[in-house]
């Protein structure tokens, strides 16, 4: 792959490893590899050189990291008909196999994701309804989702007397927990649903992938009121929700108590520090990109503040107006005046407060399975559309002490019938807050002859999708003919869908041809690597999405030289898909202002003119622009 070269693949996750490693140990790498008897003598007596030693081992489990280390070649496919409020929605609902999908999000939300909450396929001993390894990666799950003719993989059944019955779950879990933790920011939790057949086994991949010192404490959450078995000795009335930070410094939760020695301001509410900031700037931060959360609030002397820059710019507040004002009232907020008349507004953090309060490991008002059930029915008419899933008031809760602003995201990967997403859209609106949701479901198949079927939903990305649009229904007519005294009326009320697809280019599997006839045909065939059907739009987000921008950047199209293009993130990246593009064009973007900082075209677009090509690169180094062809 040259240097002008956009890649088409997923993001490399064992070579950014080894280049991290590099960068610390440049001394144990010989000729591009790992020389394992230098590294041994650079980490000293810290390597433990016994033959046994304490640790989770299961059949398969150096496939599994290979899994987790191999690139994707698949893109997602915005399908904005299948949407609701495509162009301003950052609230994303993707159908497809989740290993995949989280490969191809590490390049655009690597560090971005506050909170995930996953509520994988339990290991019950009847059946393994999650495919537990597409082996051949995307080409298998094309075929799954009859994207591609061929025999369709089926699911598997894992009975309790397979000998590999926990081999096959864990297999199917440790690249997914791998690859999420990636994309997990700093202070970024992990919640996971599991329940006594895999506690065990759970917590011990976690503290291999996460770090046992980044455990936080594991929820009992009572999912069963009454009922049981009359045969049964003992009726298991819990489950349980594991939860792990990204590193254990972190303050992860969000009313965790604070116990702090910098304590060096005091007023009448007694000792504190200033904790962030509640003004928010630059990208994607100003009063139009979330213009619900511009807003003026009572400041020291009466008078109005809002979030504005000395230089003018209009930004936002951090969080949502219930939130601000209840800071404002409680004289929790610290207003610290600037030489241009405006305020810096920062939250008071305090050593003992009665909002801070630990969080209970016993979870028993947060409704139980039938209420989940119950709730499903209530949004689908009274059918019974999809079998155990959580209750909202679990996920509330849940994203209510694991998210800290209105900025976070959360990401579901196990999505189901989409609880989180519901959960999460319900939250929003009773805190006036904003934040995002990321969920991702695979596109399997409903039972036969099951209510679901019957009505129409053949597939439960289906159900997850209709939920979603039936949430945002339900909220909006709760709303109607309100006092809107939470700001919440420009909160995200939409979503948009992709679909795991193949790449819209032509990619080079890396066989070499037989013979110079063989070599001259595959030149001819790459010569235009556009896929028959490949769509503007579809590959407008593979590049977005390639190129390391979120799948929820801001889009504008511009009219340069009379092409057409597409300015992302303000104006960071210029994309041109234009069938040929002109010398004249390549000059206007030259001057243009303000200068972008990347530009991405297609290799075809140059039409063989190779000169044109080069002196695009020359120039486009000369002027400080990232140049690169697709």
């Amino acid at each position: 792959m040259t240097k002008d070269k956009l890649p088409l693949t997923s993001q490399d996750v064992l070579a950014e490893r080894l280049a991290a490693l590099r960068e610390l140990f440049p001394e144990v790498f010989t000729e591009g590899k790992v020389d394992f008897d230098r590294l041994k003598q650079t980490l000293g007596e810290s390597v433990d050189e016994g033959r046994e030693r304490y640790g989770l081992s299961w059949a398969g489990k150096s496939e599994a990291i290979r899994n987790s280390q191999a690139q994707s070649v698949g893109t997602l496919t915005p399908i904005p008909e299948e949407s609701v409020n495509f162009d301003i929605t950052e609230n994303i609902f993707i159908e497809g196999d989740n290993l995949e999908v989280l490969k191809l999000l590490q390049k655009s939300y690597y560090n971005q994701i506050k909170m995930i909450y996953i509520d994988p396929p339990y290991n019950t001993g009847k059946e393994f309804i999650y495919p537990d390894n597409f082996r051949e990666g995307l080409e298998d799950y094309l075929r799954y989702s009859g994207q591609k003719n061929g025999e369709g993989i089926k699911l598997t059944t894992n009975t309790e007397t397979d000998g590999r019955f926990h081999s096959k779950w864990l297999n199917m879990m440790y690249p997914r927990l791998f690859l999420a933790r990636n994309i997990l920011c700093k202070e970024g939790i992990i919640f996971v649903s599991i329940d006594d057949r895999e506690i065990d086994n759970l917590r011990l991949v976690m503290n291999e992938i996460f770090g046992q010192e980044n455990f936080i404490g594991t929820f009992v959450w009572q999912s069963k009121k009454g009922g049981g078995s009359d045969t049964s000795g003992v009726v298991n009335d819990q489950e349980y929700v594991v939860c792990y930070g990204k590193i254990s410094d972190a303050q992860s939760l969000s009313k965790v108590q604070i116990e702090s020695e910098d304590l060096n301001r005091e007023d009448k509410k007694g000792a504190y520090r200033l904790g962030r900031e509640l003004n928010k700037w630059g990208s994607n931060s100003r009063r139009e990109d979330r213009p619900t959360m511009f807003f003026p609030i009572p400041g020291p002397n009466g008078e109005e503040v809002y979030p504005i820059r000395n230089d003018g710019t209009e930004g936002r507040w951090r969080l949502g107006k219930k939130k601000m004002f209840d800071i404002v009232e409680r004289e929790d907020a610290e207003f610290v005046k600037r030489s241009d008349g405006n305020y810096i507004v920062y939250e008071k953090i305090r050593s003992v407060d009665p909002r801070f309060k630990p969080f209970r490991t016993w979870l028993t008002d947060v409704g139980a399975t039938a209420d989940g059930s119950k709730e499903v029915k209530a949004l689908f008419n009274d059918l019974k559309i999809y079998d155990f899933p959580k209750p909202i008031a679990l996920i509330k809760h849940l994203i209510s002490i694991g998210t800290t602003s209105t900025d976070d995201i959360v990401l579901d990967f196990f999505a189901g019938s989409c609880t989180t997403a519901q959960a999460l859209m319900e939250l929003n609106q009773e805190e006036g807050n904003n934040r995002n949701f990321i969920c991702i479901q695979l596109p399997e198949q409903t039972p036969e002859n099951s209510e679901a079927r019957k009505a129409g939903y053949n597939k439960v990305s289906e159900i997850s999708q209709e939920r979603i649009k039936r949430s945002i229904s339900k909220i909006n007519e709760e709303e109607n003919g309100k006092l809107d005294l939470n700001g919440s009326g420009q909160q995200d009320r939409g979503f948009k869908v992709f679909k795991l697809t193949e790449s819209n280019f032509k990619i080079w599997d890396g066989t070499a041809p037989q013979n110079a006839e063989q070599l001259s045909l595959m030149l001819e065939e790459f010569a235009d690597n556009i896929l028959p059907g490949a769509t503007k739009l579809g590959m407008l987000y593979e590049i977005l999405l390639k190129a390391g921008f979120p799948l929820t950047a801001k889009i504008e199209k511009l009219d340069i030289a009379g092409q057409e293009f597409y300015a992302i993130d303000d104006e960071k990246l210029f994309i041109c898909l234009e069938y040929e593009i002109l010398e004249d064009t390549i000059r206007q973007i030259l001057n243009y202002q303000p200068k972008p900082k990347q530009f991405i075209s297609l290799d075809s677009s140059f039409r063989g003119n190779d000169q044109l090509k080069t002196n695009t690169q020359l120039q486009m180094r000369d002027h400080d622009i990232k140049f690169r062809t697709v």
